[in-house]
């Protein structure tokens, strides 16, 4: 190196006019590449004094923005040996680095920065940080989410069911028949005359007194408000739904099949003065289906709305017990009513559901839905209300992350699961946040026109099935963002168990599950067909497959089978159980077993991608390294105090103040910022009572530290104890790592004695556990940062110097070059004496074409055809003059 820019300097010495004019240029392009180093240099030196500071105005000048971020950079560089975190990157985009739409980028990268969007595979502590970001930020959404689900539901509505529940459904008729035993047209109108109004209207006390106050009528069980009126519905088919037999088509007349949309009926009948007698239409009555236990019934049918007192409502119920409302070709009976309970703000929306099939008889079944319809009443209910809005801003953040990853990874981001788990979660909360607005709008408009008139029916039917279906699917995606967890704690190979062993065996489990169903579904249709006419369990062929599920679970009725076949029964129960439970499931069980002992032995071998443990350990070590720093700063400077004073006059004055820590290596703005912090008179003297409150602020500074770093130092202990306890390799990370913190120790006692003059330290305070004349982990790493980065600026100016020795060689080696070309020309032309004018100079431009040519053809190192040509031309014009004037001369003197 050193005799290249010898040479060069000879070189340029001898190059003449034009290299006086390139000269500027290269000076000026390498005084702001200097420029814009020293500007790195004074950041670095900023930084290491804000790590010197022990005092507060040290800490002061520790915080500034530029000394921070250059600190972090370092703090990188000194751990992950990375020297190129230490300048900025620059890809030569400036307006990019500067413009607008470049901060913007930029700030877009660092809050959506995640490890599909970044390449981390290169740097350690990249891939850490964002993933205990991912994590920490997940949690939150996890915390938000479980908010808002477990502020929708409480134990209260399950209490308020159960009472609903048991005022109609368990409360006995005169026959002392219920509605959950209704068999018959008898039994339902027991139960509509009785329980059915008794439940409704409680218009009087536990004492027989009546209620007087109107604004109380109407309460069930006193609590509970009656919204509007009941409605009873039914369905019904007309009588040629079905085909008689020819046998009896002389005995039979009418038959009515089991209900279907084509089989429904929609004429009139009985008194045909009312809608309890005339069909309405689905849309009519704003009515949804319902799918019972036998079909699923239409929306429409012949409805009657009761009344709001009890009197009226028994008496249209008389009307249509005379009518015969219901007959044979009733096929399903609804009552729907709603009650609201102000106490819990809950609403309960209930259907009573009678089904009388072709077979006659009856059974029945029913619906409590107890929902939340009106959300934000109470203090409690805004809180879930903000929750919310944190909820939608964490699904916009999760979004925009998304469209990142996509616009990144193209179609290879569908072939993840958890990618299509995020899209799944995605939907369904805007789908419920969809649902969220247009509930609270519609229940809003429902009540208001309800209030105004209490005679008609609420229809709250429709909402009420939709919030059920809205808490469902809060629930699901509940279920799938706790399964997501895996996705961000997936660095533990122990956490990826599950699903390694799942992957490993899928294609196993795929093939075994071929084989098992044919058998299960063998066993399903034969125990439909054998006992589907006897047993309840196995009435329909669904039915059928949930029993042998429940069977291979333990849950089964054996006694049932043997009833329904003395001999098919057993036969089949015990087939069943040995193929199916002895021989499959077991089979099941070894392939997953089997699968799971490989998955086992094989990640017991490989390493975690990162240790948890090691980098909490990594942190911890650097705060102690931080706060051994400040204390032994504070030990220098009690020391420094009580040797500055040269003439013993027990004052200290600026000049014995600052040579005392010059020759400790402290630079002059820290030994201003200190002096003058305590000089409270301005005189640029301590006296004793200045020096006494320095030494007393600096102690109760000193023992906070001490403080501090025993708490550090009893957490990382127990932190790593607890590493310890989860995996053994960590010992043997320590003892390697405690040799080289012995050697660091030892390295960096000698580095302070040859910095100090051989000054041996006594302060008894070194970090590493040396001995006394050692020096501090935190010095060396100080001085091992400043020793980077002054390593790091000379290499980056020393390259750029031999960049411009380099492009100046080129330079000359082009001058020289131009220089026997122009010498070839003048030589060829002067040697053409007999040639004319125009065939001198057609003569003279093919060969400057051609050196042109052969100059374009050229290396890197070659000075750029367009400008060597001009300046070509212009040399030859100028000397065709003295060419054609030499070869005169010659002639003249032949």
């Amino acid at each position: 190196m050193a005799s290249r820019p010898a040479s060069a300097r000879s070189r340029k010495s001898a190059s003449g006019a034009e290299q006086q004019q390139t000269q500027p240029q290269a000076s000026s392009a390498k005084s702001r590449r200097t420029v814009h180093d020293d500007d790195v240099v004074r950041a670095g030196s900023a930084q290491s004094r804000g790590q010197l500071g022990g005092s507060q105005a040290w800490e002061a000048n520790a915080d500034n923005p530029t000394t921070s971020a250059t600190a972090d950079q370092l703090e990188n560089s000194s751990n992950f040996g990375s020297q190129a975190a230490i300048m900025p990157a620059n890809n030569g985009t400036d307006d990019e680095a500067t413009g607008c739409w470049g901060k913007f980028k930029r700030g877009v990268r660092a809050v959506w920065m995640t490890k599909d969007t970044e390449d981390v595979s290169q740097n350690a502590e990249l891939k850490i940080k964002t993933t205990l970001r991912e994590l920490v930020m997940y949690c939150l959404f996890l915390v938000v989410i479980c908010i808002l689900t477990f502020g929708m539901t409480s134990s209260t509505m399950y209490y308020y069911t159960f009472v609903m529940n048991s005022l109609f459904l368990t409360t006995p008729t005169a026959s002392g028949a219920t509605f959950t035993s209704v068999k018959n047209f008898a039994d339902w109108w027991g139960f509509a005359q009785g329980p059915l109004i008794s439940g409704l209207y409680w218009d009087t006390w536990y004492n027989n007194a009546n209620v007087t106050d109107p604004r109380e009528r109407n309460f069930i069980y006193y609590e509970n408000k009656l919204l509007g009126v009941p409605r009873m519905r039914q369905v019904r088919v007309r009588n040629d739904s079905c085909s008689i037999a020819t046998d009896f088509r002389a005995n039979i007349r009418a038959c009515y099949a089991m209900y279907s949309r084509s089989a429904e009926s929609r004429e009139p009948f009985g008194y045909m003065n009312s809608t309890a007698w005339n069909y309405s239409t689905e849309q009519q009555l704003d009515g949804r289906g319902y799918s019972g236990k036998l079909a699923t019934y239409n929306g429409g049918g012949y409805y009657i709305d009761l009344g709001r007192s009890r009197e009226e409502s028994t008496a249209k119920i008389d009307e249509l017990f005379h009518g015969l409302w219901i007959d044979r070709a009733t096929r399903a009976v609804f009552i729907d009513f709603t009650v609201y309970n102000a106490n819990i703000n809950l609403f309960c929306v209930i259907k009573l559901i009678a089904e009388f099939p072709a077979t006659g008889g009856g059974f029945t079944s029913w619906e409590f839905r107890t929902v939340k319809l009106l959300r934000y009443v109470e203090p409690i209910d805004y809180f879930v209300l903000a929750c919310e809005c944190i909820f939608m801003l964490f699904i916009c953040y999760y979004i925009v992350e998304e469209i990142i990853e996509i616009k990144r990874h193209k179609l290879a981001y569908f072939s993840s699961f958890w990618n299509w788990l995020d899209i799944v979660v995605i939907v369904i909360a805007l789908v419920c946040a969809a649902f969220n607005i247009y509930r609270t709008i519609s229940v809003g408009n429902k009540l208001t026109r309800l209030l105004e008139d209490e005679t008609q029916y609420p229809d709250f039917d429709f909402l009420s099935f939709w919030q059920e279906q809205f808490n469902q699917a809060i629930a699901i995606t509940v279920f799938f963002a706790w399964v997501k967890i895996f996705k961000y704690i997936s660095f533990n190979k122990t956490m990826t168990q599950l699903s390694s062993t799942l992957g490993a065996c899928a294609k196993d489990l795929l093939g075994f599950a071929v084989m098992f169903f044919i058998v299960f579904f063998a066993f399903a249709q034969l125990g439909y067909l054998i006992f589907g006419t006897k047993v309840e369990d196995f009435r329909e062929f669904q039915q059928a497959i949930f029993t042998l599920f429940r069977i291979i679970l333990g849950d089964f009725d054996f006694a049932s089978l043997q009833n329904a076949h003395r001999v098919l029964g057993p036969i089949y129960f015990i087939l069943y159980v040995f193929f199916v439970f002895f021989v499959l499931i077991n089979m099941f069980l070894a392939i997953i077993n089997d699968t799971y002992s490989e998955v086992k032995s094989n990640l017991a071998n490989q390493p975690n991608d990162f240790e948890m443990t090691d980098y909490f350990k990594q942190r911890a070590g650097r705060v102690l390294d931080k706060l051994h720093l400040r204390r032994d700063k504070i030990v220098d400077i009690q020391r420094a105090m009580q040797s500055a004073d040269m003439n013993n006059d027990r004052q200290l004055d600026f000049e014995e103040w600052r040579t005392e820590l010059k020759m400790r290596g402290y630079a002059d703005g820290e030994i201003e910022a200190l002096f003058a912090r305590y000089d409270m008179d301005g005189d640029r003297v301590l006296d004793e009572d200045e020096q006494r409150k320095m030494q007393w602020e600096l102690e109760g500074q000193k023992a906070a530290l001490n403080s501090q770093i025993e708490s550090e130092r009893a957490e990382q202990q127990r932190q790593g104890s607890a590493g310890v306890g989860a995996d053994d390799g960590d010992a043997d990370n320590d003892e390697l790592a405690g040799d080289d913190r012995d050697g660091a120790v030892s390295l960096r006692g000698s580095m302070r004695s040859a910095t100090r003059g051989g000054r041996p330290n006594t302060s008894g305070s070194n970090s590493g556990g040396g001995g006394g004349s050692g020096v501090s982990v935190d010095e060396f790493t100080t001085l091992s940062r400043r020793v980077d980065r002054m390593e790091h600026s000379i290499g980056g100016i020393v390259n750029r110097i031999d960049s411009v020795l380099l492009k100046l060689e080129s330079m000359e080696r082009a001058k020289l070059k131009r220089r026997e070309t122009m010498s070839r020309l003048l030589d060829s032309i002067g040697e053409c004496e007999g040639d004319s004018e125009a065939e001198k100079r057609e003569k003279m431009e093919r060969m400057v074409r051609q050196e042109l040519e052969r100059w374009g053809g050229a290396g890197e190192e070659e000075t750029p055809p367009a400008a060597a040509a001009a300046e070509s031309e212009h040399q030859l014009e100028s000397a065709s003059g003295r060419g054609s004037g030499s070869a005169a001369s010659k002639r003249s003197n032949r």
